[in-house]
C-alpha cells in the first residue's frame, strides 16, 4: 500500500556535499556509450580473473545464471536472493510487465509503457524491458511495493536525472541496471499510485535512495558518478542485501544508517556481498551507524579515504573479503571510525575474520567479540577469500541473451 507524501514531504537534511566527481550531464547518449565502453572493459578484465561454471561459490549465480532458459522463468530469480534481503520476492507473484517507451514527461500522470507507469501501480509486477533504453527520469522515480525491475535482455541505463526512490515500501528487487550521473530533484508533484501524487521537496541525487524501507535486494547493477551516495538506506531502513553489483567513480559510495542520533535504525540489517568496489572510489563502503552490517566476500581494490566506516557503535562483521590497498594512497587503513575518541570506538564491535589484506591494507578491529552481537550480523556463510576474484567475476549488470547463459 503507498504512503501518502504528504506524510514525508520534509525530506531530512542534504546529507552530503555535492559528489566530487559530479558533473552535469550534456548527451546522455554520450556518457551511456562511455560507460558502456568501461564496464565492457573492467568486466573482460575482472572476468579473466574467474571462470564461470555452476559451481563458483556465489550462491546467487549459481542459483539461476547457469540456466540457457532462464527469460522464460524470469521470477525464478525472486527465489535466488541470500543474506538480510533474502525475503524480499518483488513482483515474483504479479504479471510481466514490458517496458516499451523510456521517455518520463509527466510524473503524476505517466504514461502507460514507461518505467514509471509500472513501478506506481498497486498490484506486483515483473518489470522488464523491451529494447535498449536510456532512461532519463525527470523526478525521483517512487517505487511502490512488490515490484522487480529486471535489465536481463536489455542494456538499461537510468541516468542523468534523479534516480530511484524505495520510501516506506516493501519487497522491491532491483536487478541488472546501470544507474549513474543522478541529479537532484523535487520541488514538485510526483505520483506514488495510482491514486495518489504529492509534493517532493528537494532530494540528495542518490542512485538508489532507500527511506524506511524493508525487504529490499539490489543485485548485479553497475553504479557509478550520482550526485549523493550511489546506494543510501536510512530512517529506519532494514532487511536489505545490496549484491554481485560494480561500483566505480564516486565519492560517497554508501551510507547505511541516516544520523548518530536517529535510533530507529539501531535494529537495521543490511548484506553486503561479492560487489565489487572499483576505480575511483573514495569512501563509505559503506559507512554505518547503530545497526548490524555483514560485509563478506567483496573485491575491494580502490579507495582514497577508508573502505568500511561507521559511527554510533555499529555492528561491522568483515568476513572473506579481499583488500587491495591502492599504490597512490597514503591511507592504507581499510577501517575508520568516525565522530568518537578512541575510548568509545574500541567498545563497538567490529571484526575481520578471514579477510585478504594486500598491498600494506590493514583492519583495525575493536569491541569485545560479543557473540550475540555478530549473530545479528551474520547472513550466510562466508567463502574463502582466496576464491574472491571468481565470486565477483562477474559483478556488475550481465549482458544476457535468450536461450544462452547470461
Amino acid at each position: 500500500m503507498a504512503i501518502p507524501l504528504f506524510h514525508f514531504v520534509l525530506i531530512l537534511p542534504f546529507l552530503a556535499s555535492t559528489s566530487i566527481f559530479s558533473s552535469p550531464v550534456q548527451d546522455p547518449e554520450q556518457v551511456v556509450q562511455q560507460v558502456n565502453q568501461s564496464i565492457r572493459n573492467a568486466t573482460i578484465a575482472r572476468r579473466n580473473l574467474g571462470f564461470l561454471s555452476c559451481g563458483t561459490g556465489n550462491p546467487i549465480d549459481d542459483c539461476w545464471r547457469c540456466d540457457p532458459y532462464w527469460e522464460k522463468n524470469r521470477q525464478r530469480l525472486a527465489d535466488c536472493a541470500i543474506g538480510f534481503g533474502k525475503h524480499a520476492i518483488g513482483g515474483r507473484d504479479g504479471k510481466i510487465y514490458v517496458v516499451s517507451d523510456p521517455s518520463d514527461r509527466d510524473p503524476v500522470n505517466p504514461k502507460p509503457g514507461t518505467l514509471r507507469h509500472a513501478v506506481i501501480q498497486d498490484e506486483p509486477l515483473w518489470i522488464i524491458f523491451a529494447r535498449d533504453m536510456v532512461i532519463k527520469l525527470k523526478e525521483e522515480l517512487l517505487m511502490n511495493s512488490f515490484k522487480t525491475i529486471d535489465g536481463r535482455g536489455a542494456n538499461v541505463h537510468i541516468a542523468g536525472g534523479p534516480c530511484i526512490t524505495v520510501q516506506y515500501v516493501t519487497n522491491v528487487i532491483i536487478h541488472g541496471i546501470n544507474i549513474h550521473d543522478c541529479k537532484r530533484g523535487g520541488n514538485a508533484y510526483v505520483r506514488d499510485s495510482p491514486s495518489h501524487y504529492g509534493w517532493r521537496t528537494t532530494s540528495d541525487g542518490d542512485g538508489v535512495s532507500i527511506f524506511g524501507g524493508s525487504h529490499v535486494w539490489v543485485d548485479h547493477c553497475s553504479l557509478s558518478n550520482c550526485n549523493d551516495g550511489l546506494i543510501d538506506a536510512i530512517h529506519g531502513s532494514t532487511a536489505i542485501t545490496i549484491s554481485n553489483s560494480y561500483m566505480t567513480h564516486h565519492n560517497k559510495v554508501m551510507l547505511l544508517g541516516h544520523s548518530d542520533s536517529y535510533k530507529q535504525d539501531k535494529n537495521m540489517q543490511v548484506t553486503i556481498a561479492f560487489n565489487h568496489f572499483g576505480e575511483g572510489l573514495v569512501q563509505r563502503m559503506p559507512r554505518c551507524r547503530q545497526g548490524y552490517f555483514h560485509v563478506v566476500n567483496n573485491d575491494y581494490t580502490h579507495w582514497e579515504m577508508y573502505a568500511i566506516g561507521g559511527s554510533a557503535d555499529p555492528t561491522i562483521n568483515s568476513q572473506g573479503n579481499r583488500f587491495l590497498a591502492p599504490d597512490n594512497v597514503n591511507n592504507k587503513e581499510v577501517t575508520k571510525h568516525e565522530d568518537a575518541p578512541q575510548s568509545q570506538w574500541k567498545h563497538w564491535n567490529w571484526r575481520s575474520e578471514g579477510d585478504l589484506m594486500l598491498n600494506g591494507a590493514f583492519f583495525t578491529p575493536s569491541g569485545t567479540g560479543a557473540s550475540s552481537s555478530y549473530a545479528k550480523a551474520s547472513s550466510l556463510g562466508a567463502r574463502p577469500s582466496s576464491l574472491v576474484s571468481s565470486l565477483t567475476a562477474g559483478a556488475g549488470a550481465l549482458v544476457c541473451k535468450k536461450a544462452s547463459r547470461c
